[in-house]
Protein backbone atom coordinates (compact mmCIF):
# COMPACT_ATOMS: atom_id res chain seq x y z
CA UNK A 1 0.00 0.00 0.00
CA UNK A 2 2.69 2.26 0.75
CA UNK A 3 4.53 1.77 -2.25
CA UNK A 4 0.99 2.33 -4.20
CA UNK A 5 0.32 5.44 -2.40
CA UNK A 6 4.21 6.71 -3.51
CA UNK A 7 3.03 6.07 -7.32
CA UNK A 8 -0.23 7.66 -7.04
CA UNK A 9 1.89 10.85 -5.13
CA UNK A 10 4.28 10.88 -8.07
CA UNK A 11 1.62 10.39 -10.67
CA UNK A 12 -0.49 13.83 -9.17
CA UNK A 13 2.63 15.45 -9.10
CA UNK A 14 3.73 14.89 -12.56
CA UNK A 15 -0.07 15.91 -13.89
CA UNK A 16 0.04 19.08 -11.93
CA UNK A 17 3.96 19.69 -13.44
CA UNK A 18 2.38 19.24 -16.69
CA UNK A 19 -0.59 21.45 -16.26
CA UNK A 20 1.52 24.08 -14.53
CA UNK A 21 3.01 27.23 -16.89
CA UNK A 22 6.31 26.88 -18.16
CA UNK A 23 9.00 28.94 -16.15
CA UNK A 24 10.20 32.50 -17.81
CA UNK A 25 13.60 32.61 -17.91
CA UNK A 26 13.82 36.45 -18.70
CA UNK A 27 12.93 38.29 -15.06
CA UNK A 28 11.66 41.71 -15.61
CA UNK A 29 11.76 44.34 -12.95
CA UNK A 30 11.72 47.63 -12.82
CA UNK A 31 13.74 49.44 -10.30
CA UNK A 32 13.48 52.85 -8.63
CA UNK A 33 15.94 55.62 -10.59
CA UNK A 34 13.99 58.89 -8.88
CA UNK A 35 10.30 59.66 -7.42
CA UNK A 36 7.71 57.89 -9.79
CA UNK A 37 10.38 56.95 -12.39
CA UNK A 38 11.72 52.98 -12.86
CA UNK A 39 14.20 51.24 -15.10
CA UNK A 40 14.31 47.49 -16.34
CA UNK A 41 18.19 46.87 -16.84
CA UNK A 42 18.57 43.83 -19.85
CA UNK A 43 21.60 41.25 -20.43
CA UNK A 44 24.37 43.00 -21.70
CA UNK A 45 25.01 40.27 -24.26
CA UNK A 46 23.31 39.62 -27.45
CA UNK A 47 19.84 38.17 -27.98
CA UNK A 48 18.79 34.80 -27.16
CA UNK A 49 15.79 32.49 -25.69
CA UNK A 50 17.02 33.13 -22.59
CA UNK A 51 16.76 36.64 -22.48
CA UNK A 52 13.24 36.92 -24.96
CA UNK A 53 15.12 39.23 -27.22
CA UNK A 54 15.63 41.94 -24.25
CA UNK A 55 19.21 42.86 -24.12
CA UNK A 56 18.35 46.23 -23.92
CA UNK A 57 16.87 48.65 -20.95
CA UNK A 58 13.26 50.00 -20.60
CA UNK A 59 11.76 52.87 -18.90
CA UNK A 60 8.73 53.40 -16.76
CA UNK A 61 7.63 56.64 -16.00
CA UNK A 62 4.18 56.48 -13.55
CA UNK A 63 1.69 59.53 -13.78
CA UNK A 64 -1.76 60.42 -12.15
CA UNK A 65 -3.23 60.27 -15.18
CA UNK A 66 -1.67 56.51 -16.36
CA UNK A 67 1.92 55.47 -17.18
CA UNK A 68 4.60 55.94 -19.64
CA UNK A 69 6.33 53.37 -20.87
CA UNK A 70 9.66 53.91 -22.75
CA UNK A 71 10.26 51.04 -25.31
CA UNK A 72 8.19 48.38 -25.62
CA UNK A 73 10.76 45.20 -25.99
CA UNK A 74 11.52 42.70 -28.67
CA UNK A 75 8.40 40.49 -29.00
CA UNK A 76 4.25 40.46 -27.98
CA UNK A 77 4.76 37.85 -25.48
CA UNK A 78 7.52 39.83 -23.93
CA UNK A 79 5.34 42.65 -24.12
CA UNK A 80 3.00 40.85 -22.02
CA UNK A 81 5.97 40.30 -19.41
CA UNK A 82 6.59 44.16 -18.97
CA UNK A 83 3.19 44.88 -18.34
CA UNK A 84 2.91 42.02 -15.66
CA UNK A 85 6.27 43.90 -14.14
CA UNK A 86 4.70 47.30 -14.74
CA UNK A 87 1.68 45.91 -12.46
CA UNK A 88 3.91 45.38 -9.79
CA UNK A 89 4.78 48.90 -9.81
CA UNK A 90 1.29 50.45 -9.92
CA UNK A 91 -1.90 49.98 -10.90
CA UNK A 92 -1.96 52.29 -13.96
CA UNK A 93 -2.69 51.45 -17.23
CA UNK A 94 -0.14 51.94 -19.24
CA UNK A 95 -1.30 54.94 -21.76
CA UNK A 96 1.77 56.03 -23.48
CA UNK A 97 4.73 53.89 -24.99
CA UNK A 98 7.99 56.03 -26.35
CA UNK A 99 9.89 54.16 -28.60
CA UNK A 100 13.03 55.80 -28.32
CA UNK A 101 14.91 54.43 -31.60
CA UNK A 102 13.86 51.59 -34.50
CA UNK A 103 15.85 49.05 -32.81
CA UNK A 104 13.76 45.87 -32.79
CA UNK A 105 13.89 45.54 -28.91
CA UNK A 106 12.80 49.64 -29.08
CA UNK A 107 9.09 48.66 -30.66
CA UNK A 108 8.58 45.46 -32.01
CA UNK A 109 6.20 45.24 -28.46
CA UNK A 110 3.82 48.30 -29.52
CA UNK A 111 1.08 46.00 -31.07
CA UNK A 112 0.35 44.95 -27.03
CA UNK A 113 0.09 47.70 -25.91
CA UNK A 114 -1.75 49.68 -28.46
CA UNK A 115 -4.43 46.53 -28.03
CA UNK A 116 -4.91 47.84 -24.47
CA UNK A 117 -5.07 51.72 -25.47
CA UNK A 118 -2.29 53.69 -25.28
CA UNK A 119 -0.84 55.93 -27.60
CA UNK A 120 2.18 55.36 -29.56
CA UNK A 121 4.99 57.81 -29.67
CA UNK A 122 8.30 57.68 -32.17
CA UNK A 123 10.21 60.56 -33.99
CA UNK A 124 9.35 60.72 -37.75
CA UNK A 125 13.38 60.53 -38.74
CA UNK A 126 12.38 57.01 -37.58
CA UNK A 127 9.86 55.99 -39.76
CA UNK A 128 11.42 54.92 -42.85
CA UNK A 129 13.91 53.05 -40.81
CA UNK A 130 10.86 51.13 -38.96
CA UNK A 131 8.91 50.60 -41.84
CA UNK A 132 11.96 48.82 -43.98
CA UNK A 133 13.55 46.88 -41.48
CA UNK A 134 11.11 45.80 -39.42
CA UNK A 135 9.82 42.22 -41.13
CA UNK A 136 13.98 41.55 -41.74
CA UNK A 137 13.98 42.38 -37.15
CA UNK A 138 10.96 40.38 -36.98
CA UNK A 139 13.00 37.42 -39.16
CA UNK A 140 16.15 37.48 -36.79
CA UNK A 141 13.92 37.65 -33.81
CA UNK A 142 12.62 34.16 -35.17
CA UNK A 143 15.90 32.88 -35.95
CA UNK A 144 17.10 33.96 -32.66
CA UNK A 145 14.53 33.10 -30.07
CA UNK A 146 12.19 30.32 -32.15
CA UNK A 147 8.39 30.20 -30.82
CA UNK A 148 8.92 32.94 -28.41
CA UNK A 149 8.57 35.73 -30.66
CA UNK A 150 5.45 34.01 -32.08
CA UNK A 151 2.54 36.52 -32.40
CA UNK A 152 4.81 39.20 -32.90
CA UNK A 153 3.71 41.83 -35.62
CA UNK A 154 5.59 45.49 -36.29
CA UNK A 155 3.46 48.13 -35.17
CA UNK A 156 4.44 51.76 -36.14
CA UNK A 157 3.96 54.83 -34.11
CA UNK A 158 0.91 56.73 -34.50
CA UNK A 159 2.13 59.94 -33.21
CA UNK A 160 5.09 60.96 -34.54
CA UNK A 161 7.00 64.18 -33.22
CA UNK A 162 9.04 66.03 -35.94
CA UNK A 163 10.96 68.69 -34.53
CA UNK A 164 14.70 68.37 -33.52
CA UNK A 165 13.24 69.71 -29.75
CA UNK A 166 9.55 69.05 -28.92
CA UNK A 167 7.77 68.99 -25.51
CA UNK A 168 5.16 67.09 -24.18
CA UNK A 169 2.53 67.03 -21.25
CA UNK A 170 2.02 63.38 -20.30
CA UNK A 171 -0.10 62.74 -17.26
CA UNK A 172 1.28 65.99 -16.08
CA UNK A 173 4.79 65.08 -16.31
CA UNK A 174 6.52 66.82 -18.84
CA UNK A 175 9.03 65.38 -21.29
CA UNK A 176 11.12 67.03 -23.64
CA UNK A 177 12.49 65.13 -26.74
CA UNK A 178 16.03 65.55 -28.33
CA UNK A 179 16.91 64.35 -31.87
CA UNK A 180 19.92 65.69 -33.41
CA UNK A 181 19.89 63.42 -36.50
CA UNK A 182 20.03 60.20 -35.38
CA UNK A 183 22.69 58.04 -34.03
CA UNK A 184 22.52 54.01 -33.52
CA UNK A 185 19.32 54.18 -36.17
CA UNK A 186 18.26 56.99 -37.68
CA UNK A 187 15.26 57.97 -34.97
CA UNK A 188 17.01 57.75 -31.82
CA UNK A 189 16.05 60.49 -29.62
CA UNK A 190 16.37 61.38 -26.06
CA UNK A 191 13.90 61.60 -23.55
CA UNK A 192 14.58 64.23 -20.48
CA UNK A 193 12.41 64.44 -17.79
CA UNK A 194 13.55 68.02 -16.66
CA UNK A 195 12.50 68.35 -13.22
CA UNK A 196 14.07 64.81 -12.06
CA UNK A 197 17.04 65.61 -14.01
CA UNK A 198 17.11 61.91 -15.10
CA UNK A 199 17.42 60.98 -18.51
CA UNK A 200 16.81 57.64 -21.06
CA UNK A 201 18.89 58.32 -23.92
CA UNK A 202 17.79 54.78 -25.40
CA UNK A 203 20.92 53.69 -27.51
CA UNK A 204 22.52 57.21 -27.63
CA UNK A 205 24.45 55.78 -24.66
CA UNK A 206 26.01 52.18 -23.93
CA UNK A 207 27.96 52.01 -20.78
CA UNK A 208 29.66 47.89 -19.65
CA UNK A 209 29.32 46.95 -22.80
CA UNK A 210 30.64 48.31 -26.52
CA UNK A 211 28.38 50.18 -28.80
CA UNK A 212 27.41 48.84 -32.16
CA UNK A 213 27.56 50.44 -35.25
CA UNK A 214 25.04 49.33 -37.53
CA UNK A 215 24.40 49.84 -41.29
CA UNK A 216 21.83 52.52 -40.58
CA UNK A 217 24.16 54.42 -37.72
CA UNK A 218 25.40 57.95 -38.26
CA UNK A 219 28.41 58.55 -36.10
CA UNK A 220 28.53 62.26 -36.80
CA UNK A 221 24.89 62.71 -35.55
CA UNK A 222 25.76 60.53 -32.91
CA UNK A 223 28.18 62.63 -31.41
CA UNK A 224 26.21 65.62 -32.02
CA UNK A 225 23.54 63.95 -29.91
CA UNK A 226 26.23 63.18 -26.88
CA UNK A 227 26.58 66.90 -26.92
CA UNK A 228 23.05 67.66 -26.05
CA UNK A 229 23.65 64.99 -23.42
CA UNK A 230 26.65 66.97 -21.81
CA UNK A 231 24.56 70.28 -22.53
CA UNK A 232 21.65 68.90 -20.54
CA UNK A 233 24.18 67.63 -17.66
CA UNK A 234 21.53 64.81 -16.54
CA UNK A 235 22.06 63.64 -12.47
CA UNK A 236 21.00 59.94 -13.79
CA UNK A 237 21.48 58.31 -17.10
CA UNK A 238 19.55 55.46 -18.08
CA UNK A 239 21.62 53.89 -21.16
CA UNK A 240 20.45 51.52 -23.83
CA UNK A 241 22.44 49.29 -22.64
CA UNK A 242 24.20 48.95 -19.69
CA UNK A 243 23.97 50.14 -15.65
CA UNK A 244 22.27 53.39 -14.22
CA UNK A 245 24.85 55.68 -14.75
CA UNK A 246 26.61 59.18 -14.74
CA UNK A 247 27.71 61.47 -17.33
CA UNK A 248 31.14 60.53 -16.77
CA UNK A 249 31.04 56.71 -17.46
CA UNK A 250 28.61 57.67 -20.28
CA UNK A 251 31.50 59.92 -21.30
CA UNK A 252 34.13 57.19 -20.88
CA UNK A 253 32.15 54.38 -22.77
CA UNK A 254 30.19 55.82 -25.77
CA UNK A 255 31.61 59.17 -26.58
CA UNK A 256 35.30 58.59 -26.17
CA UNK A 257 35.09 55.23 -28.63
CA UNK A 258 33.12 57.07 -31.38
CA UNK A 259 35.62 59.83 -31.20
CA UNK A 260 38.61 57.51 -31.51
CA UNK A 261 37.14 55.90 -34.53
CA UNK A 262 36.17 58.98 -36.10
CA UNK A 263 39.57 60.45 -35.14
CA UNK A 264 41.48 57.36 -36.95
CA UNK A 265 39.75 56.82 -39.40
CA UNK A 266 39.84 60.48 -41.11
CA UNK A 267 43.43 60.37 -42.36
CA UNK A 268 43.33 56.80 -44.28
CA UNK A 269 39.67 57.83 -45.67
CA UNK A 270 41.43 61.23 -46.83
CA UNK A 271 44.76 59.45 -48.20
CA UNK A 272 42.13 56.25 -50.01
CA UNK A 273 44.33 53.89 -47.26
CA UNK A 274 43.08 50.69 -47.95
CA UNK A 275 40.04 50.08 -45.82
CA UNK A 276 40.96 46.62 -44.07
CA UNK A 277 44.94 48.51 -42.96
CA UNK A 278 42.46 51.14 -41.46
CA UNK A 279 40.87 48.75 -39.41
CA UNK A 280 43.91 46.94 -38.31
CA UNK A 281 45.30 49.73 -37.42
CA UNK A 282 42.71 50.99 -34.89
CA UNK A 283 44.29 50.90 -31.22
CA UNK A 284 40.91 49.65 -29.75
CA UNK A 285 42.81 48.42 -26.42
CA UNK A 286 41.20 51.05 -24.09
CA UNK A 287 37.94 49.71 -24.75
CA UNK A 288 38.50 45.82 -25.09
CA UNK A 289 36.97 46.53 -21.29
CA UNK A 290 33.76 46.60 -22.66
CA UNK A 291 31.69 43.70 -23.38
CA UNK A 292 31.34 42.00 -26.83
CA UNK A 293 34.51 44.23 -27.89
CA UNK A 294 35.99 41.40 -29.51
CA UNK A 295 33.00 40.41 -31.65
CA UNK A 296 32.13 43.83 -32.21
CA UNK A 297 35.10 45.59 -33.10
CA UNK A 298 35.93 45.01 -36.26
CA UNK A 299 32.56 45.50 -38.01
CA UNK A 300 32.18 48.81 -36.06
CA UNK A 301 35.85 50.03 -37.28
CA UNK A 302 34.69 49.24 -41.09
CA UNK A 303 31.06 50.92 -41.02
CA UNK A 304 32.90 54.36 -39.53
CA UNK A 305 35.43 53.96 -42.34
CA UNK A 306 32.53 53.72 -45.32
CA UNK A 307 30.37 56.59 -43.64
CA UNK A 308 33.11 58.97 -43.60
CA UNK A 309 34.10 58.04 -47.02
CA UNK A 310 30.65 58.91 -48.10
CA UNK A 311 31.10 62.39 -46.13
Amino acid sequence: MKRLARILMLGAACGLSALAPPARAVDIRFAPVAEGVYAFIGETGPRSPANEGLNANLGLVVTPAGAVLIDSGATLQGARQIQEAIRRVTPQPVRWVINTGGQDHRWLGNGHFAAQGAELIGHAAGEADMRNRGNDQLEGLRAALGPKADGTVPMLPGRWLKAPDERLDLGGVTFEFKHRGGAHTPGDMLVWLPRQRVLFSGDVVYVDRLLGVIPVSRTRPWLATFAEIERLAPTRIVPGHGRVTDLTTAQADTRDYLRALRDHMRKPVDEGTDMSAAVKSFDSRPFMRLANAAELMPGNASRVYLEMERE
